[in-house]
C-alpha cells in the first residue's frame, strides 16, 4: 500500500530533530556533520541565531499579502541585489525550477518585444540541471528524468559544455539565447572554462542572443564569490538563483539587465506567494552575512583547505578516488568504486554529503563551516575510505572462498 508522504524519494532512515552551525542531531542522539546543507541551501547553517530571529520577528507581524500589493522587505531585498550584482532588476519567486522557467520566459519575451518572435529556442549544455517542471526538464535533456512525462516541450538544443564550435554550429536564426551554469552540481561538479564563458558572451553580442545564468546552486557565495559567473568577468544579461538564498526558507530570484526585464510588464508573469514579508525577510538577513566584509573571503579560505583535504584523500586512496573536482564550497570527490558506498561509508563515520553524476561525491557545506569543522570532515571522510577499503577487502575474500 502507497503511503501517504508519495514515495518520490530514496530517503535515508534518518530523522533529524535540531541543528547548530554545521551539525545535525538526529531523533536517536546521533550527531551528524553537514556537509550537504540541504542540497547546498542551508547557507548559513541550522538554526542560525539572526536567522530565526528575523523569521520568528516577521512571522509575528505578517507572512504573506500577494504581490497585489507593495512589499517593502522585497524592494529593500531588490534594490541590495542591483546594487551588488549587474542587474538592474529583480524578480522573487520560491525555486529554482521557477526561476530558470521565468529567465526562458525573460529571454523570449524580450526577443519578441524587440522584433524578433521567431527567435524562442535556448542552447542548453549536456550536463545540465535545470529543474524538474515540464519545460526545465526539456531544458535539461537528461533521458532519465523525461521518462514517462510525454512529449518533450520544444525549444530547447543541447551541446557539449567547453565546446564553442559546437555552440556556434548550434546557433540558429531561431535562436533566442544561451542558458549555462557556471558550475554544474547535479552532473558531477562540472566547471565552466572561464574562456569558455567569455566566449559565449562574445557570442551572444555577435549574434544578437542573450546570456543566461543558471546560479540556483552555485549562487549566493558558494563559490567563494556573491555569484560564480564573478570569477570569469562575464556579466550576463538574465540570471536565476535560489537554493542558498534564503537559508532554507523557499525562495528563488531572477536578475536581469533592464534590457531584458523591462518587458516583463504587468500581466505578463507572476507568482503567488513570490517574493511574500517573511521570504524576503530571511534573504536579506542571508545578504547581511554574505556581503560582510570578508565573509566570501572565508568562504573561499574554508573552500581551499576541504579541497586540500579531498586532494590528500585522493593521494592516499588511488583505489578509491581519482579526482577532485569544484570551487569554492562546491566540491567533488569522483570515486572509482560506486559513490553509493563512499557515501553510506561516510554517514557511518558520522558526515552528510550528496551524490551526482560520473560517481561524485557532492560536498557542499554550509557557508558558515570553521576551520575546525572542515579539519573534522578531514579526518571523518578519511575514515570513511578506510571502511570502504575494508568492506572491499572482505567482499573480495568472501567471493574467493
Amino acid at each position: 500500500m502507497i503511503p501517504a508522504l508519495m514515495p518520490t524519494y530514496n530517503r535515508a532512515d534518518l530523522a533529524f530533530e535540531r541543528g547548530e552551525g554545521c551539525w545535525l542531531y538526529a531523533a536517536d542522539g546521533r550527531r551528524f556533520l553537514d556537509l550537504g546543507a540541504g542540497i547546498a541551501t542551508s547557507s548559513l547553517g541550522h538554526n542560525n541565531p539572526r536567522l530565526v530571529s528575523a523569521i520568528a520577528e516577521q512571522a509575528a507581524r505578517v507572512m504573506h499579502v500577494s504581490n497585489l500589493y507593495r512589499v517593502p522587505q522585497a524592494e529593500r531585498l531588490a534594490e541590495r541585489l542591483v546594487a551588488a550584482s549587474f542587474a538592474d532588476s529583480v524578480f522573487f519567486c520560491n525555486s529554482g525550477a521557477e526561476a530558470n522557467e521565468g529567465m526562458v520566459k525573460m529571454i523570449r519575451r524580450a526577443q519578441a518585444r524587440g522584433g524578433h518572435p521567431e527567435r524562442n529556442r535556448i542552447i542548453c549544455f549536456d550536463g545540465a540541471f535545470h529543474g524538474r517542471t515540464l519545460a526545465m526538464l526539456a531544458a535539461t535533456g537528461n533521458p532519465k528524468y523525461l521518462d514517462g512525462f510525454g512529449p518533450e516541450v520544444a525549444g530547447f538544443d543541447h551541446v557539449p559544455m567547453n565546446n564553442m564550435n559546437a555552440v556556434r554550429a548550434a546557433i540558429t536564426a531561431e535562436t533566442a539565447g544561451i542558458m549555462i551554469e557556471p558550475v554544474q552540481g547535479e552532473s558531477g561538479i562540472n566547471v565552466a572554462d572561464p574562456r569558455f564563458l567569455q566566449e559565449l558572451r562574445a557570442a551572444c553580442d555577435e549574434f544578437g542572443l542573450y546570456l543566461g545564468m543558471d546560479e540556483v546552486q552555485c549562487g549566493m557565495g558558494r563559490t567563494g564569490r556573491l555569484f560564480a559567473h564573478e570569477w570569469s568577468g562575464v556579466t550576463p544579461d538574465v540570471l536565476s538563483t535560489a537554493k542558498g538564498i534564503a537559508g532554507g526558507f523557499p525562495m528563488g530570484a531572477i536578475l536581469a539587465t533592464e534590457t531584458v526585464a523591462r518587458h516583463l510588464t504587468p500581466g505578463s508573469h507572476g507568482t503567488t506567494f513570490g517574493g511574500n514579508p517573511l521570504a524576503c525577510a530571511a534573504a536579506n538577513v542571508v545578504l547581511d552575512v554574505l556581503l560582510a566584509p570578508g565573509f566570501l573571503d572565508q568562504v573561499q579560505a574554508r573552500g581551499a583547505q576541504l579541497a586540500r583535504a579531498l586532494d590528500e584523500l585522493v593521494a592516499e586512496f588511488p583505489d578509491l578516488f581519482d579526482g577532485r573536482r569544484g570551487i569554492g564550497l562546491m566540491l567533488g570527490l569522483r570515486c572509482t568504486v560506486p559513490v553509493a558506498l563512499v557515501q553510506d561509508a561516510a554517514m557511518h563515520e558520522g558526515v552528510l554529503s550528496v551524490t551526482a553524476g560520473d560517481n561524485v561525491l557532492r560536498l557542499v557545506p554550509p557557508l558558515v563551516i570553521t576551520e575546525a569543522d572542515c579539519a573534522e570532515a578531514g579526518r571523518r571522510l578519511r575514515h570513511a575510505a578506510l571502511r570502504v577499503r575494508a568492506h572491499l577487502a572482505a567482499t573480495a575474500r568472501e567471493s574467493v572462498a
